[in-house]
């Protein structure tokens, strides 16, 4: 008795109970987001089609009919950002604009155990393209959407007709953000945190960071009342962001080796007020190294040309169809 009594005494109770509270906290917010991610699903269910690529499963929309058109979203979004844009209807009237999830976003998986690198996307983006008898599209890239786009055009050159690059990260640079926001992406705790604290936290900033990649315009109207900003939110998703937030600087500078090797037309466009992907260091930069691009720089705009000038951009795309 004595015993137990002095290992009793011994016994940090009050830790055991901020583990056990901690714990309780950490099945709350995890049932929670589970809950949430399923919400978001049902009141946003697919809007496309599926196609099943060597065992990945892609969610793409199809839409219009014409020279086809390949558009590829950013980090964080999904196809839905083009449509919301207006971008998807505008190109549609002439075009066969084709919109997938990349994977991991949307509806389309993100398979464990496989780097997926703006290289690999590629190669998914190209069987994407055969099994739909899609030969030499236009692609369209925006923000890490361009790193797949520029990979595709270096890796397959005979599959892009031309490159539109929008608000792209090309070459690598020191990024806070990559620090801040690739906590997901870590194994083990990456998978803790993106099924309970990541998701609450995501709701936390998201305002603030929706202004920023806006800035210096207001949110656009179009992302507020159209865009599904509750799937961005579920785990998986979330995870997905992170894995390309952490491989941002790497992807840039291993493509940036070959940038010279490119012989297609290519049109850059960018904000003159981008917060996300600096003018100077990224899209002048590109410019300068690709003698024979077209550098289109929007005046008052950010990251998000495609809704600050859609017009503009449809027009770029269709030139360079005909091109």
């Amino acid at each position: 008795m004595r015993v137990g009594r002095a290992w009793t005494r011994r016994v940090p109770w009050k830790l055991v109970g901020g583990v056990a509270a901690a714990g309780a906290a950490l099945g709350a917010a995890s049932l929670f987001n589970r809950i949430a991610a399923e919400r978001a699903e049902s009141d946003n269910p697919p809007a496309g089609r599926f196609v099943d690529l060597d065992g990945l499963r892609l969610h793409y929309l199809d839409r219009g009919a014409g020279s086809p058109i390949l558009l590829l979203h950013g980090n964080g979004a999904t196809s839905e950002d083009m449509v919301a844009s207006g971008l998807v209807e505008r190109l549609a009237r002439n075009h066969r604009v084709i919109v997938p999830d990349r994977p991991g976003y949307g509806y389309s998986d993100r398979p464990r155990g496989t780097l997926w690198s703006p290289e690999k996307q590629a190669q998914v983006m190209v069987q994407l393209l055969d099994r739909l008898g899609v030969e030499s599209p236009v692609v369209v890239g925006h923000s890490w959407g361009a790193l797949v786009a520029l990979a595709l055009a270096l890796d397959a050159p005979e599959r892009a007709r031309a490159l539109l690059l929008l608000s792209g990260y090309y070459y690598p640079t020191a990024r806070l953000d990559v620090a801040l926001l690739s906590g997901p992406a870590v194994p083990a705790l990456g998978d803790l945190a993106a099924h309970t604290v990541a998701p609450i936290l995501a709701r936390a900033v998201l305002p603030g960071l929706l202004k920023r990649i806006f800035q210096p315009l207001p949110v656009d109207s179009r992302f507020r009342t159209r865009f599904p900003v509750a799937m961005t939110l579920r785990p998986r998703q979330l995870r997905a962001s992170a894995e390309e937030t952490a491989y941002m600087v790497p992807a840039a500078y291993a493509l940036s080796r070959r940038y010279r090797e490119l012989q297609l037309p290519i049109v850059i466009m960018a904000g003159e007020g981008d917060r996300i992907a600096d003018l100077q260091r990224q899209s002048v930069r590109l410019h300068r190294e690709l003698p024979t691009s077209a550098l289109a720089i929007v005046p008052g705009a950010g990251h998000m040309v495609h809704y600050a000038a859609t017009e503009a951009v449809a027009r770029a795309a269709d030139a360079l169809a005909g091109s």
